[in-house]
């Protein structure tokens, strides 16, 4: 089963074990990382390295060559001592919900978690995810809901988002609730990466359209957030370029895929000429010579992108939906009253966005707790599992969890 999916991938990451990787000095445990980036059990790494070289070569495009590998670390819902694990659905929506097995004469507290995977790969299936799913669980004694959503290239925006929100309007019902134990005033949105941006553009949602349900949100938790697609050349753009997992071309490739098949879009969204001339008002709300920290700047001189250059017209393109920056004060002021949780990664292409919402939220009154891992990666929560993993990713996890523990 997966044979020549791994087969594939074992050719991969001998095609990357001859040439020379880089990577920053200061990676914790570097050799690791590195291994990693070779490792037949991890080959996902090294696709994002090297993946395309294989899509050129006419074997397979990269998309579909990791969509294969993901779907073989899937696992069942199996349940343990501590958690009773099912499969079920929501408004049609595939939702894997843990429930903690010892007693508890309250109602519980509730996770609802949206996955990474670049809007192309992933699933709560995937042992990364059902590893911190479990363990949020387990650790904090409250219900957890991951959350699945169909993919691109298959299926484009605003299907994923769609699919998030009706799983969450569906959980949210005060009848759901009661079923799984859940306390109502007590309950987080949160999610990684891509879906840390879902999580985002979902809890804006909740909280100004669908008031109803805002009260019931009391927290945030994003994970290494991608937050907005309008301007594809940020600083941590440029410093992670060649980025570990996700380098710039892979990263804009696949958010491409989020909306269209047209590769014209790509080498537009390379050069940064892929926004009409529409849209030069949003640019207020990402421009990073304003919102980004000094130290984070580095030198860098802000330039406007070209606008009206093409005549891109698909949906997304200046939605709050996908970007969740380009929400306006107003808005941003309804998010949960509480706190927001933002977690971001030196070496990381979104770290910009993660970066800039904090200081669009801290400016507009939104309490907002920010941990920044100085020499972390992309994607590290999905390296917590053996036979290799990475500490940074546990780290990260506990962190994670820790916050969750005093502010949910």
């Amino acid at each position: 089963m997966g044979f020549k999916a791994l087969c594939l991938g074992l050719f991969c990451a001998l095609f990357a074990s001859h040439l020379y990787i880089s990577l920053p000095d200061d990676i914790e445990e570097y050799w690791k990382v590195l291994l990693m980036l070779l490792k037949d059990e991890n080959v996902q790494c090294c696709f994002a390295l090297q993946g395309m070289c294989i899509e050129r070569m006419g074997i397979i495009k990269y998309e579909e060559l990791v969509s294969m590998l993901f779907r073989l670390d899937e696992t069942q819902p199996v349940s343990d001592e501590n958690v009773t694990v099912m499969d079920t659905e929501f408004s049609g929506v595939p939702v894997r919900v843990y429930l903690p097995k010892r007693k508890s004469d309250a109602p519980r507290r509730a996770v609802i978690y949206i996955h990474g995977g670049a809007f192309c790969f992933g699933s709560f299936k995937n042992a990364g995810f059902d590893s911190l799913n479990r363990w949020t669980a387990n650790k904090l004694d409250s219900v957890v809901v991951g959350v699945d959503y169909r993919l691109a290239p298959q299926h484009h925006f605003p299907v994923q988002f769609e699919d998030c929100l009706a799983a969450v309007k569906f959980f949210l019902q005060d009848e759901i609730l009661a079923k799984y134990g859940v306390d109502p005033t007590r309950i987080c949105i949160s999610g990684d990466s891509s879906g840390a941006g879902l999580a985002a553009g979902v809890t804006q949602q909740v909280c100004f359209i669908y008031t109803g349900f805002k009260h019931k949100i009391k927290i945030q938790a994003l994970l290494y957030p991608s937050l907005q697609i309008i301007d594809s050349y940020l600083p941590s753009h440029q410093e992670n370029e060649h980025g570990i997992i996700l380098p710039r071309d892979l990263a804009i490739k696949l958010v491409s895929l989020y909306l269209t098949k047209d590769e014209t879009f790509v080498e537009a969204m390379r050069r940064n000429e892929h926004m009409p001339q529409e849209s030069r008002h949003l640019f207020q709300f990402v421009n990073w010579s304003t919102l980004l920290p000094e130290k984070y700047r580095k030198g860098y001189v802000y330039t406007e992108p070209i606008l009206g250059k093409h005549n891109f017209s698909f949906p997304g393109l200046m939605d709050i939906r996908i970007s969740p920056l380009l929400a306006n004060d107003s808005l941003l002021q309804n998010l949960p009253p509480t706190y927001t949780y933002i977690l971001t990664c030196q070496y990381d292409i979104v770290r910009d966005d993660g970066l800039m919402y904090v200081s669009r939220l801290q400016n507009v009154g939104v309490q907002v707790t920010h941990d920044h891992i100085e020499n972390g990666i992309h994607a590290a929560l999905s390296f917590m599992t053996p036979p290799l993993y990475l500490h940074v990713g546990l780290r990260i996890r506990d962190m994670y969890i820790s916050w969750l523990d005093k502010n949910l």
